[in-house]
Formats: structure tokens, C-alpha cells, sequence
């Protein structure tokens, strides 16, 4: 298909607008960040760079695919040196090489078989089996790309390249989720036929496809598909319809919190993923460590999240506002990740007006319970009542901030007495009185 062929049929398709209707060739990239001289005219950009420039989506981060008939690695390392850019092999046998520059990446890979056709045969679905020679400015389509792009498709090339790598069974919800388009209903019955497949694929891959779901405004409704055709069963051991009506209303909540208290750390795009993953994990804190660590989420993350999984009973059990001395101990061991859990508490069903009071402490920098800020050290106690170090030091520093956040003192001094007061009466627990010994 001729360049003024296609452009032609593009400027004539409705629904998905997929060019403008202008001279010159909105494929022409005349952003790319090296000569077109650099590159053979038998190099052809391929993949998802030619199915976003076609709808006319364009990231911040510029990641471009082209295939070549031969010499990739050499052609790539050419253009990596004459620019300064990085450059690292990928694959010696496939012969498929990247070149690093600080907007982007340009991967050059030899093509698979004897012609352009039959590499693109080989690729996951038909709208990203496009290819475009800037050069000659022809696009090439055997698949049948554009008009599953016109008609807002994901569409499989076959079902063996699906079984070749099962991530693409994934990563069919993730593209429909970042392109609002519709999975064909042949390939999602063929997705759901081979879902027992996905537990083959390495965790790191499946973790970074949840990662675009969870952070895509539709990335909800496409979640709860692919947990439906049995594709997040083997990581989400107790996955449910409560859980997926759990996640339709995670991010309706989080933009709700955000206005109300003219907040937007609640619809944050990490808090907004963590809320998804923990509305995932089982509910009891040793199964949902275990699906953790099986997917290689980080210790930080598995803090966050086992954090909420064990304090959202807490926030569900309230029938009554916490007194602030429990208020300081739950804001201790919640600070981290309040927001996040937060939100799953109401998603599960706890009264936002029995939360309320705790928000809005928590979203005041200067409140003391929340944030406490200490009005002496540990080495001062030492120092100005001749104490010894010993545990008992941590409990008056608690105590003393506890009274500060109640409003009973506001100054060193005044903290000074108090903990001399508990030291002559009793011990912060009120067990017994304080001795130093």
C-alpha cells in the first residue's frame, strides 16, 4: 500500500480518527532522534511506535522498533557511537541490539524468516504487526492492522504466537485498557482457553503488566476481565466477585477523597496501584505475603501492602471514634500507607464519617498525634533527670508526645516535669511505679 494510498484510507475511516488530513505524513517522524541517512532503506519501524503514531498518541518516553534484513547490531552501534548514545546487545543469536539516549530507546532487531511479512506474522496481534518504511514512506499490513485499528480491535495473529509467549495473554487487557479498545470475542475465548499457560511466565514480566493496569484509568474493568478468564488465578489465590466489585470502586473513592478534602495524595498513581494490589492479595497477611514475594514485588512494597492487609480489620471493627492515645499508636504503625488504607477500608464497606476524624488528622501537618513532633531528646531526659539508658526512656518520649498531641503540655520544660512526674508516680503503662534500675 502506497503512502497516498494510505493516508487516503485513513483520512476516510471514521470512529477511530487515525490521521489528520494535512500534506505531509503524520508517520514521517520527524522527531527521530537520528539521521534517517543512518538507516538502510530497507529498515522498517515496526510494532507499537507505528500503531500509536497511527492513532496519534505520542509519550514522553520516545520507543521506537525497527527491523532490518540484516547487519542490525552493526547499523545499531553505528548510530550509538556517532551520537555518543548507549549501546547494548540484547540477543547475539537473534541479532537484535539497543541503542539508549536520555528521551528514549531504539531497538534494531534482524528480521525473522525470509521477508518483512513473515516476521510480522510472528508478532502478538494484528494492530501491532504494521510496519512502516520511512524512507519510501509505504506502510505494510498483511495482517489486517488498520481496520482492527478503525474498529478499536485486539485481534490475535494466531494462537501458537500466543502460546509462544504467554504474557501476551496479559498483555491483550493491558493494551485494551491503554487503548480503550475491545478484546475480539474469538481472541479472548482463545485467551481464556490457554490461561493455564500464564503461570510460565517469569513474575517479573507478569508484575510490570499488572503495574500499567493498575496506573490506566480503565486499567479496572480490564483487571477484573483477566481475572475472570483466569489469568491473575495462579498469583491471587483468593480472588472473588467481591474483590472485583472492590476494584470497579477504588478509583471512584480515591477522586472522591481527593475533592473532599481537597487532596490529591489519595488519587496519587502509587497509592491508587497499591490500592489494587492490596483489594488482590488474600485478606490473611501470611497467604498475601507469600503471593508477594511469588510475583518479586520488594520488600518496601511488601511492607506497604501487608501493612494495609493487617490493619484494615482494625478500621473495619470501628463503631466509634479511636481516643487520640489510640489514635498516636495507630498512626505509628499506619503513617506509611494511611492513604492507601484508607481507601480500602471504604471500599470494603467502613463509614467514611467514622473515618473522617482520622483523615483530617492525618492530612494536618500540625497535628500532633499524627505528626508528632518530639519536644526533647532521649539524651536530654538522660542528661536533666540522671537517668541511666534503659527502655524505659522510649516509654516517657512516647508518653511525652502523647500528652503534647492531647494539648496537656506544649515546651521542653513542661515536658521535663511531666516525665518527672511519671517517673515519681507510675510507669507510662500505668503497671508500676518507674525505677532506673
Amino acid at each position: 500500500m502506497s503512502f497516498e494510498t494510505t493516508r487516503n484510507y485513513l483520512s476516510c475511516l471514521g470512529g477511530h480518527s487515525l490521521a489528520p488530513d494535512r500534506d505531509e505524513s503524520f508517520l514521517c517522524f520527524q522527531d527521530l532522534p537520528f539521521s534517517l541517512d543512518l538507516l538502510p532503506s530497507s529498515a522498517y519501524l515496526v510494532g507499537g511506535a507505528v500503531r500509536d503514531a497511527l492513532l496519534q498518541r505520542k509519550g514522553a518516553y520516545l520507543d521506537l522498533d525497527f527491523v532490518l534484513p540484516e547487519n542490525a547490531i552493526e547499523i545499531a552501534e553505528k548510530i550509538a557511537r556517532q551520537y555518543h548514545w548507549g549501546f547494548v546487545v540484547l540477543d547475539e543469536q537473534r541479532q537484535i541490539a539497543r541503542v539508549v539516549f536520555s528521551e528514549g530507546t531504539v531497538d534494531f532487531a534482524r528480521q525473522e524468516g525470509d521477508s518483512l511479512e513473515k516476521d510480522l506474522q510472528r508478532r502478538d496481534f494484528t494492530i501491532n504487526a504494521i510496519a512502516y518504511n520511512i524512507h519510501r514512506q509505504k506502510l505494510l499490513d498483511p495482517l489486517g492492522g488498520l481496520p482492527d485499528l478503525q474498529k478499536g480491535l485486539i485481534r490475535m495473529v494466531s494462537v501458537a504466537n500466543l502460546k509462544d509467549d504467554p504474557l501476551r495473554l496479559l498483555r491483550a487487557y493491558r493494551q485494551a485498557a491503554q487503548l480503550n479498545f475491545t478484546i475480539e470475542p474469538e481472541t479472548r475465548q482463545t485467551i481464556c482457553s490457554l490461561s493455564h499457560l500464564i503461570d510460565r511466565v517469569a513474575a517479573e514480566r507478569v508484575q510490570t503488566e499488572l503495574k500499567y493496569l493498575f496506573a490506566n484509568p480503565q486499567g479496572s474493568q480490564w483487571l477484573i476481565a483477566a481475572g475472570e478468564d483466569g489469568l491473575l488465578k495462579p498469583w491471587f489465590s483468593e480472588l472473588n466477585q467481591a474483590k472485583f466489585q472492590q476494584l470497579k470502586q477504588i478509583k471512584a473513592i480515591a477522586n472522591s477523597l481527593a475533592q473532599t478534602y481537597n487532596n490529591s495524595l489519595f488519587n496519587q498513581p502509587d497509592c491508587l496501584s497499591f490500592a489494587h494490589l492490596a483489594s488482590l492479595v488474600s485478606p490473611s497477611p501470611e497467604q498475601a505475603e507469600l503471593e508477594l514475594l511469588k510475583l518479586k514485588y520488594s520488600r518496601t512494597q511488601l511492607r506497604t501492602v501487608l501493612g494495609v492487609v493487617k490493619y484494615l480489620p482494625q478500621l473495619q471493627a470501628l463503631n466509634t471514634e479511636l481516643t487520640l492515645r489510640e489514635q498516636y499508636f495507630f498512626f505509628l504503625a499506619t503513617k506509611e500507607f494511611f492513604p492507601i488504607l484508607v481507601i480500602r477500608a471504604i471500599v470494603t464497606g467502613v463509614n467514611q464519617k467514622i473515618l473522617a476524624p482520622l483523615i483530617e488528622n492525618y492530612l494536618n501537618p500540625d497535628n500532633k498525634i499524627a505528626h508528632p513532633q518530639p519536644l526533647i531528646t532521649g539524651k536530654e531526659l538522660l542528661a536533666t533527670l540522671n537517668l541511666k539508658p534503659a527502655p524505659i526512656i522510649g516509654k516517657l518520649l512516647t508518653e511525652i508526645q502523647i500528652a503534647q498531641g492531647e494539648g496537656k503540655i506544649t515546651t521542653t520544660e513542661e515536658a521535663l516535669k511531666f516525665a518527672s512526674h511519671l517517673l515519681e508516680t507510675k510507669s507510662p503503662d500505668n503497671q508500676q511505679p518507674i525505677t532506673n534500675n
